[in-house]
């Protein structure tokens, strides 16, 4: 799913740490879901983790976390990052498009920033291995672009090409809306402003 293209370009921005799109605290909204019991400590998974700082906050938040990110270089800095802070995190080297071969079952799927690194026609199989490794009542956090959005473009334009080179997809809640409701039930759906305008998924499945 993720091509060779598209870990060579994050393993260029991971050649030291705090690649442009790293934020050291976590944001806002997830922070929002955790202090208020929305989503209670739990099995996690945190797909397209980065250098591992949503995953470390969620681990000092009792939750057990599994984080997982093509790149290599993320994924070191990552443990590097949790032993720094003290904190028991599993870490792993994993393409999205074999999240459906993990055995293990969870009960929140954190995606931050992810989904508009995959294609519309890969979506499909990518939220139907979410859904498949979510337990029963489990909990789902996606957040993407929205075509609305003016990065690396202009709004309304849904396929465009970031300045390091990736391919990406910005999309409109009412597309998401439809991909996603085939598997889960939509808690809330809004659109933020992060400052990008983006997509925000708040979802449980059934």
């Amino acid at each position: 799913m993720m091509s060779g293209k598209v870990k060579e370009v994050l393993e260029r921005h991971y050649a030291k740490p705090r690649a442009p799109w790293t934020r050291t605290e976590p944001p806002r909204e997830l922070v929002e879901l955790i202090e208020s019991g929305k989503v209670a400590p739990c099995k996690a998974i945190d797909v397209g983790c980065g250098e591992g700082f949503n995953s470390i906050y969620l681990a000092s938040k009792g939750f057990d976390v599994l984080g997982i990110d093509l790149s290599e270089r993320a994924i070191r800095y990552a443990k590097e990052n949790a032993a720094r802070r003290g904190v028991k995190v599993r870490f792993i080297v994993m393409d999205i498009a074999d999240l459906g071969q993990i055995t293990e079952k969870f009960d929140f799927v954190l995606e931050w920033f992810l989904l508009h690194q995959i294609t519309p026609l890969q979506r499909q199989k990518y939220v139907k291995d979410v859904a498949k490794i979510l337990n029963r009542n489990g909990k789902y956090l996606s957040v993407c672009f929205n075509q609305q959005s003016a990065e690396f473009g202009n709004p309304g334009e849904k396929y465009r090409i970031s300045p390091s080179g990736m391919k990406l997809y910005f999309s409109s809640q009412r597309e998401l809306k439809e991909l996603f409701e085939q598997y889960f039930h939509i808690i809330e759906m809004k659109l933020l402003r992060t400052p990008h305008v983006a997509n925000y998924f708040f979802m449980e499945k059934p």
